[in-house]
């Protein structure tokens, strides 16, 4: 037993070794130099509008990235990867402070904030150790679609009296029940940054489709300088983030926190809040970038790293970091292949950070607010909007009561309810997950059951073509298995997913196939399906899935399907 225990310990430590980053750092120089700086450019102004809503102020938010960029990059475990601070641990983080105030001034404890952020970057260190992280891989897609629609409605809603010119409102009640007020309250001037910038964040990419030079600059570092500009030139009467900033916080932005232990009970309740948020935040991101670039991150290492980032960011004053989706997918665009990029990125903000105490403070509110509405906007799931009256009943119910309880109680809650709701739901399918783990067939074509029942079209056994049978339910519970099964394949030109032992398939499960299809078919790889249930095919009809992989790579009869691969015989 102590024996096994050891080992464990050794495979863990192993395995979340930065290593693998240290040595991969000078295989793309050029490449990652020029995309850490394009990501830098990319994450400042969302950095400073992090910042803002999370209460510890913009420079608070510069700190984060710094720290997640720096120490994300080097201990992480995708290569790809871009950390620091994200609309959901923002969001969350501000939730807390409500908790942790000075006195009677309603001003934030930052000692508290920083040593929460701090702790949680402990918890998450232990979390890879014991190598918990890959779980995430099991979380419903509903929960996550609730979770993300309703942190852009947290998002817009807490930003609405900031867009207008008002003092903000912490607390989404009442901002709620103040609309009243707000309304006839609106400073006008406001509008004029306000309006213009959002205009801005929308027409911008539009602009630069049509003309590539404008693609390389992004939409809200446009947004910030014109927004700033412009209400200098007009000397606006409008609340700037100067205004909530001393003196001192402009001269000197270098301040060091060291933990508060003495305050653990008070602070450990919410480290534990937000170092699940960072693995759920940082490894879904993770999975984007592993679609785009075909290449598997490391759970445990990502969540060592987010670790150390979170570590670093409650000493260096930062807000809470994540993998960020929209950084880590800007790099991989720009040209990132290494976690040369991420540290690139960190040390340019850190540059730029030695001299920006002025023009920070000169930064309207109403800007920020902006940036914060697209990116609230940008945010919700879209995916699954416009499909819900089509969605299985148990997934619709997941998704509405995550959603609301978001918006409404807690983050992590909701989160909590959802998965609970989830598994009760799908019980039946989860007793017989394991059951089919070991099941779940990849072949070659000739040694497959469906070409052994159709023997009359045997040329087909002689074009490079694996099929995928699963077998049991593809629900949250199984994806990954049935993942894995594939991801053993060789190399191969089509893929046939054989539905005949499919009895049962969730939200989860139609996007998990539809983004292996679609990550297939950017590598070449033809896609078909074929011997699907009539449920289950209405489901996939209803959702959209033939669509995305073109209908005439389905067909329930297997010689249909055939007689199309063979048409493609060269």
């Amino acid at each position: 037993m102590i024996n096994m225990f050891l080992s464990f310990i050794l495979n863990q430590i192993q395995e979340i070794s930065p290593w693998t980053n240290i040595k991969s750092l000078n295989k793309n120089i050029r490449g990652d130099f020029l995309s850490g700086i394009t990501v830098a450019i990319i994450a400042l102004p969302l950095a400073l509008a992090f910042g803002e809503i999370s209460q510890l102020g913009p420079i608070a938010g510069i700190w984060g990235a710094i720290a997640g960029g720096i120490f994300g990059g080097l201990f992480g475990g995708c290569l790809v990867g871009v950390s620091g601070p994200t609309a959901p641990k923002a969001a969350q983080i501000s939730a807390f402070m409500g908790f942790f105030v000075i006195g009677t001034s309603n001003q934030p404890d930052l000692v508290a904030a920083f040593s929460i952020i701090f702790l949680s970057g402990l918890i998450l260190v232990v979390i890879s150790f014991i190598g918990i992280s890959r779980f995430i891989h099991f979380t419903p897609y509903p929960v996550v679609a609730g979770f993300m629609c309703g942190i852009g409605i947290i998002v817009i809603i807490t930003q609405i009296n900031a867009f207008v010119g008002l003092e903000v409102r912490k607390d989404i009640h009442d901002v709620i029940l103040s609309l009243d007020d707000t309304i006839q309250n609106i400073n006008i001037q406001a509008l004029y940054i306000s309006i213009p910038s959002l205009f801005i964040l929308f027409v911008w990419p539009q602009l630069g489709k049509k003309i590539e030079i404008l693609s390389k600059i992004p939409a809200p570092l446009i947004t910030l300088i014109s927004g700033t500009m412009m209400a200098f030139t007009m000397n606006l009467n409008i609340p700037y983030i100067g205004d909530k900033m001393d003196n001192s916080e402009v001269v000197n932005v270098f301040t060091l926190y060291l933990p508060d232990f003495s305050r653990i009970k008070e602070f450990i309740g919410p480290a534990f809040a937000l170092a699940a948020l960072a693995v759920l935040d940082s490894l879904l991101s993770c999975k984007v970038a592993d679609n785009m670039t075909g290449i598997r991150h490391s759970s445990d290492r990502e969540t060592f790293g987010q670790g150390m980032a979170n570590m670093a960011a409650g000493i260096l004053g930062g807000v809470t970091t994540a993998t960020a989706t929209m950084r880590t997918v800007a790099n991989i665009k720009f040209g990132g292949k290494t976690p040369l990029a991420s540290i690139v990125h960190g040390l340019v903000l850190f540059a730029i950070l030695s001299g920006l105490g002025d023009v920070v403070a000169a930064i309207p509110n109403a800007c920020l607010a902006a940036i914060l509405f697209k990116v609230g906007i940008d945010i919700m799931d879209y995916r699954i909007l416009p499909v819900l009256k089509k969605i299985p009943v148990i997934d619709l119910i997941v998704f509405v009561v995550v959603l609301f309880v978001t918006v409404y109680e807690d983050l992590m809650i909701a989160i909590a309810i959802g998965i609970v709701i989830a598994l009760l739901g799908n019980l039946n399918q989860i007793k017989h997950a394991f059951k089919w783990s070991k099941k779940h067939e990849l072949s070659t074509i000739s040694k497959s059951q469906i070409f052994q029942e159709n023997k009359d079209l045997k040329s087909v056994s002689k074009l490079p073509t694996n099929v995928l049978k699963p077998h049991g339910s593809i629900f949250f519970g199984s994806v990954e298995h049935i993942l894995k099964a594939y991801s053993n394949s060789d190399k191969h030109q089509i893929l046939i997913i054989d539905m005949g032992s499919v009895e049962m398939v969730d939200l989860t499960g139609i996007y998990a196939l539809e983004d292996l299809a679609a990550t297939l078919q950017e590598k070449n790889i033809e896609v078909f399906i074929t011997q699907m249930d009539s449920k289950i095919e209405n489901l996939f009809e209803g959702i959209g899935f033939l669509e995305t992989i073109g209908r005439d790579h389905f067909s329930n009869d297997p010689h249909t399907i055939f007689n199309a691969i063979e048409s493609r015989k060269v």
